[in-house]
């Protein structure tokens, strides 16, 4: 089984003489009246990876309350408690400006938000970090040059919206090895990761499958089926794609250290009693650590 190593993670160079930009631009488009936290968590991952800029995009209640939150984090205020199609203009728009567009976390399923984000992941060519109620609401057909971090659930929801035999599905879902898992995914989503996409599938051991390389990921233990660690992961990849522009590499960063931080705050918290929010805070030691 080809498990990443210490040696595998390279985290992105950053120039002496670099300028505000130079260093990733990630829009983080996410949040409703229901999850506000999520993008939150996510957009400050993404800072914390090292990307110069964060700017969230999210319904006015929860861009107020990420203001509250956090001064480092940029929002842009919509009307109204979830997205709409309408929406889409706007961030087709700013992300003119952005390297990386992160979309999904806590956003809902509100069905006016499914037809946006199936819209806003068909039409953004750009780099995309896609997560959560997006990865719902998409099919294989709707994107190019994106990682999507499901967990299970989320990944049947995306190979049934695919139409992918329910035979097929119910297979992956039930296989317990973890390689023959794996495989069958790849086999299943063949074409989908030809069109330069990543799957990077969360769970005891993390699977990240591309075109032509399938790797996994140990780091991690049991307290990080707490909610908000797979924000991290999700802004982690974001914030790494922005800096270094390379998928799978970022994928690789993204998995190992979001477990490694989960690990160290096992052992510093003597048990489960960890939270997301103190996943992001300890991003800062990956320097330290790697």
């Amino acid at each position: 089984m080809n498990f990443i190593t210490k040696s595998q993670v390279k985290l992105p160079k950053r120039r002496k003489d670099s300028h505000k930009g130079d260093n990733g631009l990630v829009l983080a488009v996410g949040g409703s009246s229901d999850f506000a936290g999520a993008v939150a968590l996510a957009g400050l991952a993404a800072l914390r990876s090292g990307a110069d800029l964060v700017k969230i995009i999210a319904p006015e209640k929860v861009a107020w309350a990420v203001n509250a939150y956090s001064p480092d984090l940029v929002t842009m205020k919509l009307k109204g408690n979830y997205f709409k199609v309408s929406d889409f203009d706007i961030v087709n728009k700013l992300m003119d400006k952005f390297d990386v567009l992160l979309i999904g976390n806590g956003i809902g399923l509100n069905p006016s938000t499914k037809k946006f984000c199936e819209k806003t992941i068909k039409k953004i060519k750009k780099f995309k970090v896609i997560d959560a109620d997006a990865i719902k609401s998409i099919s294989m057909n709707d994107c190019e040059n994106s990682i999507l971090t499901p967990h299970s659930k989320e990944l049947e929801y995306f190979l049934t919206n695919s139409k992918i035999n329910k035979t097929i599905t119910n297979k992956i879902n039930n296989e317990k090895d973890i390689i023959k898992k794996s495989q069958l995914i790849k086999k299943t989503a063949q074409k989908f990761l030809n069109k330069n996409n990543i799957i990077l599938l969360k769970g005891k051991i993390d699977i990240i499958i591309s075109k032509n390389k399938i790797l996994y990921n140990k780091t991690g233990n049991a307290g990080m089926t707490k909610g908000g660690t797979g924000d991290v992961l999700a802004g982690l990849c974001a914030g790494f794609l922005a800096q270094s522009k390379d998928m799978l590499q970022s994928a690789v960063n993204a998995a190992y250290f979001n477990g490694m931080i989960g690990d160290i705050l096992l052992k510093k918290k003597k048990g489960f009693t960890y939270l997301a929010s103190d996943m992001v805070d300890e991003i800062k030691r990956i320097k330290t650590y790697s």
